[in-house]
């Protein structure tokens, strides 16, 4: 069995589906600029690391369908931490195996109010999930998926051992159709593809502080609105005028709105 074989069979015992290798050489070759700076690179946060080996875990469509309400934001959580206790279990599995490996927090910040400060952390997961094979950018910024569009975060451990690389998806999974820029309450989005448009991180993390202090962060609305992803297939979700229109979806408002008004201020 080859460690790439294992690392893949771990990740199966634990009900992880999504999972991707990245030689941090990817790193070093720019898929477009502005790019990740050297200081975030794997083997210059961790010099040993050879493999950046990515997760990745789904929030569930209906759930985030409710954002922002008390239940995105539990699920939000719980979502999270398991990626924390999994990055840490396949760290420790590697280095069991004499493969010195160290997991990364999903988060490298400790609270929004530091995000308001300066919105970046000191790892990028979503470079890393694209660099991995995991998705593409779009245009809300947000890695997109095939499985679960942008409704999926990512976690990622870094490795000596060297793993061979998934293939990049070449053709962007984002179909350009503005619905996270025109679903944004901030306007935070362009109509423009990322890198050239970027998020207003200010303003998201602005309206993430606010909505955090009723208990409803994060926002979730960009992603929730994003028409890609097989898990509208299977949720029965493909209409994304459902968001907007709120006759014939009427029983999903409903719901939606019976959700928000529990658990929040």
């Amino acid at each position: 069995m080859t460690i790439r074989d294992f690392i893949i069979r771990t990740c199966t015992d634990m009900g992880i589906s999504c999972v991707g290798c990245a030689d941090v050489v990817r790193w070093e070759q720019p898929l477009f600029f502005p790019w990740v700076p050297e200081s975030c690179y794997p083997n210059a946060i961790y010099p040993e690391a050879r493999t950046a080996v990515v997760i990745g875990l789904p929030v569930h469509l209906p759930v985030v369908e409710t954002a922002p309400s008390i239940w995105y934001r539990e699920e939000y959580k719980v979502v999270n931490s398991l990626l924390d206790q999994y990055t840490w279990r396949i760290a420790t599995v590697l280095n069991d195996q004499g493969y010195a490996s160290v997991s990364i927090p999903r988060d490298g910040y400790g609270s929004i109010t530091v995000l308001q400060k300066n919105p970046a952390a000191f790892f990028s997961h979503r470079h890393a999930a694209v660099l991995a094979g995991l998705g593409t950018f779009g245009r809300n910024n947000m890695v997109l998926t095939r499985a679960w569009g942008p409704r999926v975060r990512f976690g990622t451990v870094l490795t000596s051992a060297r793993i061979e690389s998934d293939a990049l998806i070449e053709s962007s999974l984002c179909t350009r159709c503005n619905a996270c820029v025109r679903a944004c309450p901030v306007h935070a989005l362009e109509e423009e593809d990322y890198p050239e448009s970027k998020t207003n991180k200010k303003a998201c993390a602005d309206r993430s502080a606010a909505l955090n202090g009723e208990y409803r962060s994060p926002c979730g609305i960009c992603i929730k609105v994003c028409p890609v992803g097989a898990d509208r297939d299977l949720f029965n979700r493909t209409d994304i005028r459902m968001y907007d229109d709120t006759g014939a979806w009427k029983k999903y408002h409903d719901a939606w709105d019976h959700v928000r008004s529990f658990g929040s201020d």
